[in-house]
């Protein structure tokens, strides 16, 4: 049975909490409900849940990394240390905080190592489409043949020794939309960890991560399901037990422009300036730090779903999965997770035969 997802579709990740009972590992106890703290920031809603009595504090802390860190990554924001470097392409290098020098070397090993399928650089074609926000227009192909002109990663230029980010082309925009949340969920989990909270859960908005056991139980994983984008929120296609890991999720229903009958998708191909076009409808990365799961949800994208299985396999680390779904209601997994994944029967989607790709 095929099933077409709608491009308004949003998959968001449900965390499915069993019945909850309180557990005891040395001094740690865990609450029955967490406390909870939802926010709209980075263009989402951030949500964190923390189980450990008595942590209710480290809210606070956790909260102010995530819009300390917002306000120097978001471009078109005053103040934002990226927009700076943008402003100053092709005049002089600018000098960064340790936050955004690191991040930015991570988006320029990323762009690297896919060969531009991950590419920080991509701003001038973002910019061009500017999908997700009001102004979002199908450009001329003119204005597009331009654009790809100054999106070549490789004339970024770092100095290490000054923390300083010179762009080479006058047009060049640096737009780091693709891994920043995931840098910045992992920071929050840092300080959730130095505060000394052992189980909570981190939702930046498709980027997830479950710190910890659950409070069902010792040593009990969290049950992570994947929303069936087909329905209500809350549905879900499938889940996997996960334990310290995150789940990182993108799609292209998330944010999407319609011109002339058409869908265009936010997750653009380097190579043509337009959003890529392929059966692939979400990709769902499980690993051990989110910032590597924005990064090759982009890469896999850029591949498709065989090649994308395969690069997963081939080129992470152990422990790094992920699950495909396509816009006929398909899904596929890697190898290291097709025991553990566990596709409702109810969901009318079927697990796809990885022998049938092309």
């Amino acid at each position: 049975m095929k099933k077409k997802l709608p491009f308004f579709a949003l998959i968001v990740f449900f965390i499915t909490i069993l019945s909850a009972c309180g557990s005891e590992k040395e001094t740690v106890q865990l609450r029955d409900e967490p406390y909870f703290q939802e926010e709209f920031l980075l263009g989402t809603y951030t949500r964190i849940r923390i189980y450990d009595e008595g942590k209710e504090s480290a809210m606070k802390p956790a909260f102010a990394r995530i819009k300390e860190l917002g306000d120097k990554i978001t471009i078109n924001q005053a103040g934002s240390e990226v927009d700076e470097i943008n402003a100053q392409a092709g005049i002089k290098p600018v000098k960064v905080s340790d936050d955004i020098y690191f991040l930015l070397k991570d988006a320029y090993d990323y762009s690297k190592k896919s060969d531009g399928g991950f590419n920080m650089a991509i701003g001038a074609i973002t910019q061009l489409w500017r999908i997700g926000f009001d102004d979002a227009r199908k450009p001329e192909q003119s204005e597009i043949d331009e654009a790809l002109k100054h999106i070549d990663y490789r004339k970024v230029e770092f100095n290490d020794d000054e923390k300083t980010v010179y762009l080479k082309d006058k047009d060049m925009i640096i737009d780091l939309g693709a891994i920043a949340k995931g840098y910045i969920t992992d920071e929050v989990v840092k300080v959730l960890k130095e505060q000394g909270v052992t189980s909570a859960i981190v939702d930046l908005g498709g980027n997830v991560y479950v710190l910890g056991h659950s409070n069902r139980g010792e040593d009990e994983p969290w049950n992570v399901g994947i929303q069936d984008p087909n329905e209500a929120r809350g549905s879900i296609i499938g889940s996997i037990k996960e334990t310290n890991k995150t789940v990182v999720t993108s799609g292209i229903y998330e944010r999407y422009l319609k011109v002339d009958g058409k869908t265009y998708h936010h997750i653009f191909d380097s190579e043509t300036g337009y959003p890529y076009d392929n059966d692939i409808a979400s990709v769902s990365v499980i690993t051990d730090k989110s910032i590597d799961g924005d990064g090759l949800t982009t890469v896999v994208f850029d591949k498709g779903i065989k090649a994308g299985l395969e690069y997963i396999e081939q080129h992470t680390d152990k422990g790094t999965d992920a699950i495909f779904i396509t816009k006929e209601g398909i899904v596929y997994v890697t190898d290291g997770i097709k025991d553990t994944f566990k596709l409702s029967e109810e969901s009318g989607y079927t697990m796809g035969d990885r022998a049938d790709l092309k």
